[in-house]
């Protein structure tokens, strides 16, 4: 029997830290890596907490912390990227700490290339090109980050950063070996602050990037059982979490969780639909990414059976799904957590379908759907299902 081919692409981070308080951690890699001004970038919501993550962590740093910028918007705009990337130069920063959710730790990535290729303005890194940027080498030394997630996104674990153009109101993803964090700090204390809604809806990002992965055509051998643990890791995590808020040990074993589901992302299996008509509803509608794959992995697994039943069928046994029906226990799990089931509970009106339609075509995820899509039509159907 010959092989299939394939690839296993290898991220770029060091180490993963996790058991210590994030402040340690971070002031442990810092002085590991003989940073000496280091400059964190998070959001107005964790700024403003009083002795939140963020406060803890410039107090854990003492004379390293060089700074912050806490103005990245859910999102990436290209406008906050390009600000962070400037207060980070101002600041004479050496090292970067991405404190925060997808958004946060995106934007900081895409940071990182600005200070890289020396982008100052928000129309620069709207034009940067889609996809690989590893013909940029950054210089020897060049500055690099260190993650501290406080949601379920898993931005943490890859290399790619999907930043919005608002002045097309389109995201776009940009990539390099190196954008991948150094050290990526996984303290379950440090999503204590963080709203529940937000965080249970990340965990179904998470699930997304879990089944997506295993329903890949481009899945393999060596990403399939990490996809299978991922997704158990969620189904048991995520509702003892909602039962309890104050369970680290649960929220520790959602970020294990999270790390195995994205993995297979990270190592180049595709995704599929539910991630590509996510970025229209984030990019373009502003739903934020948990809640995108709340209202539509369902659907699209039932869109995606006729070519992939079987695939579904293994991971709803996985989690013991009843009648193996995966697209129910995953539109029962976003129900028992409170969290939006449909495209109207998300915001969006049904005279906005023909639009995202459309929209959807111009992401290579949709394009990549285990079941074709061929036109707006293909994806309106989908978008129905999820109405």
């Amino acid at each position: 029997m010959t092989p299939a081919a394939g690839e296993f692409a290898v991220q770029a981070h060091e180490r993963i830290v996790f058991g210590s308080p994030a402040g340690d951690a971070v002031l442990r890699e810092a002085q590991r890596l003989g940073a000496r001004r280091v400059f964190v970038v998070t959001n107005r919501s964790i700024a403003k907490l009083d002795q939140g993550p963020l406060q803890r962590l410039v107090d854990a740093l003492g004379p390293l912390h060089a700074g912050t910028f806490a103005a990245m918007s859910a999102h990436s705009s290209s406008a906050d990227v390009a600000g962070a990337a400037l207060a980070a130069r101002d600041a004479g920063a050496d090292l970067l700490v991405a404190l925060g959710g997808g958004s946060v730790i995106d934007g900081t990535k895409a940071a990182q290339l600005c200070l890289w290729q020396g982008l100052t303005t928000a129309e620069q890194v709207a034009r940067l090109p889609e996809g690989a940027q590893d013909a940029v080498a950054p210089a020897p030394g060049a500055i690099r980050a260190i993650a501290v997630p406080t949601t379920f996104s898993g931005a943490e674990f890859t290399c790619t950063a999907a930043v919005n153009d608002e002045a097309t109101r389109t995201k776009h993803v940009v990539s390099h070996r190196l954008l991948a964090p150094r050290s990526v700090v996984l303290d379950p204390a440090a999503t204590l602050e963080t709203p529940m809604g937000l965080l249970l809806a990340t965990g179904l990002r998470a699930v997304d990037h879990a089944v997506e992965s295993f329903c890949s055509p481009t899945a393999h051998a060596a990403t399939e059982a990490l996809s299978i643990q991922g997704l158990k890791l969620l189904a048991r995590a995520l509702p003892a979490i909602a039962k309890n808020p104050l369970d680290l040990a649960a929220r520790h074993i959602g970020q294990m969780g999270v790390w195995q589901s994205v993995a297979p992302v990270a190592a180049g299996v595709g995704v599929g639909a539910s991630h590509g008509i996510g970025y229209v509803l984030g990019g373009t509608y502003g739903v934020p990414h948990g809640e995108t794959s709340c209202v539509l992995l369902p659907a699209v697994l039932r869109f995606n059976a006729p070519v992939n039943e079987s695939r579904q069928r293994e991971l709803a046994q996985a989690v013991g799904a009843p009648g193996d029906d995966l697209p129910g226990f995953i539109a029962n799990l976003v129900t028992s957590l409170g969290l939006p089931g449909n495209l109207r509970a998300a915001g969006i009106a049904r005279a906005d379908l023909d639009d995202i339609a459309a929209r959807a075509l111009a992401y290579p995820a949709v394009l990549a759907n285990p079941r074709a899509i061929r036109s707006a039509a293909d994806v309106r159907r989908i978008l129905e299902a999820a109405w």
